[in-house]
């Protein structure tokens, strides 16, 4: 028994596919890793990568965003600590 032939019908997709709302995600999750990437990859290399690899990349490059940003505020504070050592006051 086959699919109706009337012109209105449409059947549901049988194979894997994106919804249209999904589509987003992937395409701002490849925009981030060619651009926090910094020229590792191509858009279509991302594009054809398989999931799971491209996953673990994301995860990668998330940690060494946060290991930086934890680094620039222990400078940061090593700086401020510094300045108050600095100020000098008078022996009044």
């Amino acid at each position: 028994m086959g699919a109706p032939s009337s012109p209105g019908f449409q059947l549901e997709q049988t194979f894997f596919g994106f919804k249209p709302e999904d589509r987003v995600a992937l395409h701002e999750s490849l925009f981030n890793l060619v651009w926090y990437g910094a020229g590792r990859w191509d858009w279509e290399t991302l594009y054809t990568m398989p999931v799971y690899i491209r996953r673990f990349w994301i995860k990668k490059i998330n940690k060494m965003t946060e290991e930086a940003e934890q680094r620039a505020e222990q400078q940061r504070s090593k700086q401020q600590s510094r300045q108050k050592q600095k100020i000098v006051k008078s022996p009044l």
